[in-house]
C-alpha cells in the first residue's frame, strides 16, 4: 500500500463514523499561553511548546519567531496538506505541493496610528501543484480542497471571536 493508499483509506474510515454519527465531526481545539517576561510567549497545545518573540526593533529579543510566523506557517500547513488530503481522496497524483503566502499589513495600525485596521490588507497564496494528472481535474480538486480548508477560510470569511479579560490577583 502507498502513502496516498494510506491517507485515502485513514480520511475515508473519518468520513464514515462522520456521516453515521455527525455529532462526531464536532471538535475544539485549545491552546494557552504566558508571557510573563519581555516579549517571550510560550503556547502549549496538548504535549507540544512553542515559542514566539518579536523582533528587537518591537521591544523583543528576536529569539524565536512572531506570531505571524505562525499564522502564516498554520496557513501553508493547512492548504499545502488539505489539497495533499483531498488530491489523495480523489485519486489524483500529486508529486508536489508548494505554497507561498505574502501579507500586507499598516504596521502603524498596531500602534492606533491612521485609518487602516492592524489586520492584514490583503493576503496572496501562490499553490504551485505538480501532477501527471490534467491540469483541469488537478485545478478543480485544489478549489474543491480551498473550499473546505479551516485555515484559509478562517482568513478569507468573517466569523465571530469572542473574548473574556479575567484579573488575575497576585
Amino acid at each position: 500500500m502507498d502513502r496516498d493508499d494510506d491517507i485515502r483509506s485513514a480520511q475515508e474510515r473519518a468520513l464514515s463514523i462522520f456521516e453515521r454519527k455527525p455529532s462526531a465531526a464536532l471538535s475544539s481545539a485549545k491552546a494557552s499561553g504566558r508571557l510573563d517576561e519581555g516579549l517571550h510567549c510560550t503556547v502549549s497545545s496538548r504535549e507540544l511548546d512553542v515559542r514566539m518573540d518579536m523582533p528587537k526593533e518591537l521591544g523583543g529579543d528576536g529569539s524565536a519567531p512572531t506570531p505571524g510566523f505562525f499564522v502564516r506557517a498554520g496557513l501553508i500547513g493547512c492548504v499545502a496538506i488539505g489539497i495533499k488530503m483531498t488530491a489523495a481522496r480523489e485519486g489524483i497524483p500529486l508529486e508536489s505541493v508548494g505554497v507561498d503566502v505574502e501579507m500586507d499589513f499598516d504596521d502603524g495600525a498596531m500602534f492606533g496610528l491612521g485609518d487602516n485596521t492592524a489586520a492584514p490588507l490583503e493576503t496572496r497564496l501562490t499553490i504551485t501543484l505538480q501532477s501527471p494528472a490534467p491540469w483541469p481535474a488537478v485545478e478543480a480538486m485544489a478549489r474543491r480542497a480551498l473550499a473546505a480548508d479551516p485555515y484559509f477560510l478562517a482568513l478569507r470569511d468573517p466569523q465571530r471571536v469572542n473574548f473574556t479579560l479575567v484579573a488575575e490577583q497576585p
